[in-house]
């Protein structure tokens, strides 16, 4: 009887959408261009207060950098994504290049010359690691979509 209360109590933590509350994601600017043109997207990233993610380039190799990958870009090609200026923090006896507050990803793209006219979407994902100022907690990876219109 006891087992299944305790299986049922870890489960909105492993489902809780957008990041599991350290890291959100605010809705993607929506891109639109030609056929090969080149794209931008905007994509809004929160984290929470208290807490920071490693930057895309961590200060040491083993730390989890925040990546952001496109799982299906389909008629629009990836290019480099640009993350914003980490800052360095100490954390105990560490310097750290790590991402706090509030800021934007941008993904590059181009689109593709042989897409068809209309609107489609961009499915990728966004890998990080939060931590706070004494633990660090697993690492996750949640959904990005992007939505595009070919004109």
């Amino acid at each position: 009887m006891l087992l299944p209360a305790v299986c049922c109590l870890s489960l909105p933590a492993q489902s809780s959408p957008q990041g599991a509350g350290y890291l959100t994601i605010g809705e993607p600017s929506k891109v639109a261009g030609k056929r090969n043109a080149t794209v931008q997207a905007h994509i809004p990233v929160t984290i929470r207060t208290g807490f920071h993610v490693n930057s895309d380039k961590p200060s040491e190799e083993y730390l989890i950098p925040l990546k952001l990958s496109w799982t299906a870009p389909g008629v629009l090609q990836p290019g480099q994504v640009v993350y914003p200026k980490p800052e360095m923090t100490k954390v105990g006896d560490q310097q750290l290049s790590v991402f706090t507050g509030s800021f934007d990803l941008i993904a590059n793209f181009k689109v593709a010359g042989n897409a068809p006219a209309g609107p489609g979407a961009v499915a990728g994902k966004l890998r990080y690691q939060a931590c706070n100022d004494r633990a660090c907690f697993p690492p996750k990876t949640i959904d990005v979509t992007v939505p595009y219109q070919v004109q």
